[in-house]
């Protein structure tokens, strides 16, 4: 066996749990296949760590995620909290900060639609058939989020809020270097979005990626202004592969994205930092959808999204390619065999719960 992979786990609130179950099942699974030890650091976090110590990220939980090379999170959050101060609730209280502290900058999303997933999706059959996989690179630490000045204030008898975007250009290299080596192991074909017609960030954004395009001259660029490429991901997201933008647009063209897949409980994130083992970096990899209260302790939340983050870490944070993707493929096949939970339901196809998924999944391994 080799060094063990050190990983905290943050299972969080609602069906973060019984996700996080099956994800670390599926784990223990591919680990005995691929031959690799691991340690996991079980943490408090978000409204079930406010409730047992006071607090939705605890020293002793940031303390755990510090000796660890990555974080498997789970999902926070919930109407039980909702009475505290914003500053205070498990979302911004706990993801917010850990994204801060560890410099996560460069947010990954696949938007996967499986083909025999297409009938779930809003668009046109002919426009998804046979599905479509496009990841999403959002920078996640700079631009109109946490720029300042930032705030309110009284002028001429008005109340003025500002809010200000901001960009490094060591910023924007990082995530667009980490854009086109990511392109590069996939389709060779790299869209940068902007708003270059119009923002002075933009400019120096699209400047940024045409310098770093000529140290990749095997990878197939394109530019598209951002109003542009949230149409065209609508009109012909089968065209699309990899896309890399700032924050404010990758936070929104990202949910596009999940939602032309039929069910945000397929799909994964991951959230990069430096790198800690030469190429490979510290990460937090989470279900991009939330809590989900309202089915939560029924047994029939989706765990694909938490089982897919978990591939995810073993790709980008311990270089185990060949791992996750016997995990990805595990997914297809039981797909492919008909299981279904709820979201993803359909006539002729097989309603399993959470843990039946799992078990199929593993299966499949």
């Amino acid at each position: 066996m080799s060094t063990p992979l050190k990983i905290a786990v943050l299972a969080g609130d609602g069906i973060g749990p019984e996700v996080m179950t099956e994800a670390i099942k599926t784990l223990g699974r591919v680990a005995a296949l691929d031959c690799f030890d691991y340690q996991l650091s079980e943490c408090l976090v978000g409204g079930a760590a406010i409730d047992a110590v006071g607090k939705a990220l605890p020293p002793e939980t940031l303390t755990k995620c510090e000796a660890s090379d990555a974080i498997l999170f789970g999902s926070v959050g919930g109407p039980r909290w909702e009475s505290l101060p914003p500053n205070e609730q498990p979302e911004r209280a706990a993801l917010l900060p850990l994204r801060k502290h560890f410099h996560l900058f460069a947010n990954l999303r696949p938007a996967l639609c499986l083909p025999e997933l297409t009938a779930s999706s809003p668009l046109r059959p002919d426009l998804v058939e046979g599905g479509f996989e496009i990841l999403c690179i959002r920078e996640l630490t700079g631009g109109l989020y946490f720029g300042q000045p930032k705030g309110r204030r009284e002028e001429e008898g008005e109340i003025v809020a500002v809010d200000t975007m901001v960009y490094r250009k060591s910023e924007i290299e990082r995530i667009v270097r980490l854009a086109f080596e990511i392109a590069r192991s996939r389709k060779k074909q790299l869209v940068s979005v902007d708003k270059a017609n119009v923002l002075e960030n933009s400019l120096l954004w699209r400047s940024t990626v045409y310098e770093i395009a000529a140290e990749y001259d095997d990878i197939s660029l394109l530019h598209l202004l951002v109003d542009n490429a949230a149409m065209q991901v609508i009109r012909s997201p089968k065209n699309f592969d990899v896309i890399v933008t700032e924050n404010l647009f990758g936070d929104i063209l990202s949910d596009e994205l999940a939602i032309l897949t039929g069910s945000i409980g397929m799909l994964p994130s991951a959230s990069l930092g430096v790198g800690k083992h030469g190429d490979y970096r510290f990460g937090l990899y989470e279900p991009s959808g939330g809590s989900a209260p309202d089915i939560a302790g029924k047994g029939v939340a989706n765990p694909i999204a938490q089982i897919l983050s978990m591939a995810l870490m073993l790709r980008y944070s311990f270089g185990r390619d060949q791992a996750a993707a016997r995990v990805e493929e595990a997914v297809r096949i039981a797909i492919k065999e008909g299981f279904r939970t709820r979201d993803i339901y359909a006539e002729a196809t097989r309603l399993v719960s959470t843990k039946e998924m799992g078990d199929a999944i593993r299966a499949n391994m």
